[in-house]
């Protein structure tokens, strides 16, 4: 009785793969793979030629049958294009199916989503994973409604092409909710974009490449602040305003104040994102 293997794969840079990855992509006897061509890239990176078949959302229902009689000859690694499949990714359905009858361990790699959620710089501390959001605008918008309130940040992923109408609805459904666009992460020409979608909107002209947004949680309305609150964000934006006049960076500013102040790093951020229009 083999092994299936759920193995965690670079998003980008192929130096993030762990040498345990590495170990079991070598040792196996197939690799499932989303795209083989794809997983070819790595595994000739490595040195390695391991037998390689397609698993994926389309094909996934004819190929269970063959995976599940290779792994009672001998251990499969699961892989999808980048990050951990099931994920947003194929590779779910042979998991539950393996579960029954052969051993499941998973080799843990990078992640898109808290690789995005730690340079967002929102806190960390609980989040909202939304994948990616439905391709009609009604249900797209429908599903950022249904997430409006949330108070930890949303995490969701995006093709380029749709990038636009996204931030679009994330304008209309969420309106000044600061977020931070996250493109090619750790690729040669990573971005991060921080700000509002109106401000995205205006940045990302033709987008390339994949897209992880990070949009941060709702906060009660100024409107209906308590007086110690107001007098608290008017501290906020003096010290803030000083540092930003210094030429502090962002994060070094935002994690100054929240040291200084006992406030949470995501509403000094906010803070810091509203002088900044102002000032533009």
């Amino acid at each position: 009785m083999g092994t299936l293997y759920i193995v965690g794969t670079p998003i980008g840079n192929l130096e993030d793969l762990t040498p345990r990855a590495a170990r079991i992509l070598g040792e196996v006897s197939l690799v499932a793979a989303e795209d083989t061509r794809v997983s070819r890239r790595l595994l000739n990176h490595l040195g390695i030629r391991p037998r390689t078949t397609s698993f994926h959302e389309h094909n996934w229902r004819e190929k269970l049958d063959g995976l599940l009689s290779e792994l009672a000859k001998g251990d499969v690694a699961l892989v999808t294009d980048a990050g951990m499949p099931g994920v947003s990714d194929p590779g779910s359905e042979l998991v539950a199916a393996a579960q029954a009858d052969f051993k499941v361990e998973v080799v843990p790699g990078p992640s898109a989503v808290t690789a995005a959620l730690a340079i967002s710089g929102f806190s960390g501390d609980g989040f909202q994973f939304l994948g990616f959001l439905p391709r009609r605008k009604k249900e797209r918008q429908a599903s950022l409604r249904d997430a409006l309130s949330s108070k930890v940040p949303l995490v969701l992923f995006e093709a380029p092409h749709r990038l636009r109408a996204t931030l679009t609805d994330l304008e209309s459904v969420m309106g000044e909710r600061p977020l931070a666009v996250c493109r090619e992460l750790t690729k040669l020409h990573e971005e991060v974009f921080r700000g509002t979608a109106a401000q995205a909107l205006e940045h990302f002209a033709s987008p390339r490449g994949e897209v992880v947004l990070v949009v941060d949680g709702t906060r009660a309305d100024s409107s209906t602040q308590t007086g110690d609150e107001a007098a608290g964000d008017t501290e906020l934006r003096e010290r803030l305003t000083a540092l930003r006049k210094s030429g502090v960076k962002a994060k070094d500013a935002v994690a100054q104040v929240a040291d200084d102040t006992g406030t949470a790093k995501n509403r000094v951020y906010q803070v810091w994102v509203e002088l900044g229009r102002q000032s533009g």
